[in-house]
């Protein structure tokens, strides 16, 4: 009897691990209006859809985790079912997908272009969706050229690309392409926010904000990362837990050197950069993020350029009080020597030294002279 309360505790167990579906499959968009951060192309779209003019080879190409896929298969649905997001209808079987990066041969394509000749069986149109295409060789791209160039009416390709450059000419020239942007901070941060109120999840803004901007313009990364610390930190996101755990400084570090620069304080502000290499952040990282931090102090200054830091309310005031003690030519001699301190990092072996001696003329700076 206990060996088999056992066995059914175990079973429920791996039941409920076997339920869990990572953020960027479960909140992966239906509709277009849930993509994040494309509206100009998912208007385009729906609007060719609309008055009948889409064009039969679409490309769409921009960095990774941005929705290119997930807007492929969205238009797949809804060529078919008329531009209509009707939920009780299922074109999937009208809708293929092949990944260019391992089925990229000659014959590969040959069986391709066998397959296009047949048409649906229901619905109007067969999709077919080849993600990575740059990965296709010389010779499939070429074999791929004439239907591309007169596919049957009833075909539509919709290619997908990291790496534009990479597909040759002849093939760009017979597509209809759409780049896609890197998705801002700000979108991504709200998505973030989104997500976590329908988890119940604890947070800090600042918090979604440093994971807005380690995921670099990547929304699927951004979505990975916020898996990650929701674990990290059993589901309470502050912004100690996530820049310890992500390993990268938080605005309010770079406040606190910067505030000590501007009071000319050198040792504590010694002081201060061994505490964080003592915590283990990477140098290299510092001396940028400080240029960064300049930067932004400096856009901090016209209210027209606010909007360039892509920061929360919070921060945003903090820069707005920082810029007022930070004279112009202060924050430009500043950006020049973090600038020099980046280009000189990887030719110096004492590296610590470098920064060291950075940081000193510029806490040193008076009113823009060095």
């Amino acid at each position: 009897m206990g060996t088999f309360i056992n066995f059914y505790l175990c079973f429920i167990r791996r039941k409920d691990m076997e339920t869990y579906i990572v953020s960027a499959l479960k909140y992966r968009p239906q509709t277009f209006d849930e993509v994040v951060g494309q509206t100009a192309i998912t208007q385009t779209l729906e609007n060719a859809i609309e008055k009948n003019q889409l064009a039969q080879a679409l490309l769409f190409c921009g960095p990774r985790g941005v929705g290119k896929t997930s807007c492929a298969r969205i238009l797949a649905k809804k060529i078919n079912s008329q531009g209509k997001d009707n939920p009780n209808e299922d074109f999937a079987f009208n809708i293929f997908e092949l990944d260019a990066a391992s089925n990229n041969s000659v014959d590969d394509i040959r069986s391709l272009n066998e397959q296009v000749r047949i048409p649906p069986q229901v619905g109007t149109h067969k999709i077919y969706i080849i993600d990575e295409v740059h990965m296709l060789s010389i010779g499939a791209f070429n074999a791929f050229l004439k239907t591309l160039e007169e596919p049957p009416k009833h075909v539509i390709f919709i290619l997908a690309t990291t790496e534009k450059q990479k597909i040759i000419p002849t093939i760009l020239s017979r597509c209809q392409t759409y780049d896609f942007k890197r998705i801002s901070v700000k979108d991504c941060k709200g998505h973030l926010q989104k997500i976590a109120e329908d988890q119940k999840i604890v947070f800090e803004e600042e918090a979604l904000d440093l994971i807005a901007q380690k995921a670099d313009g990547a929304l699927r990364d951004a979505l990975s990362i916020y898996d990650r610390m929701v674990s990290f930190t059993d589901r309470s996101l502050t912004v100690k837990s996530v820049s310890e755990n992500l390993n990268v400084l938080d605005h309010n570090t770079f406040f606190s050197i910067t505030e000590l620069i501007l009071n000319h304080d050198i040792p504590s502000l010694l002081l201060a950069f061994d505490d964080l290499l003592q915590k283990g952040f990477d140098e290299m990282q510092f001396i940028t993020g400080l240029g960064s931090h300049f930067r932004d102090l400096m856009v901090s200054k016209e209210n027209k350029t606010l909007h360039l830091l892509e920061v929360s309310t919070a921060t945003e005031q903090k820069f707005k009080e920082q810029t007022a003690n930070a004279p112009l030519p202060l924050l430009l001699n500043a950006i020049d020597l973090a600038s020099k301190c980046e280009l000189d990092y990887r030719n110096t072996k004492n590296k610590r030294l470098l920064i060291e001696l950075c940081l000193m003329q510029m806490a040193s700076l008076h009113f823009g002279e060095k």
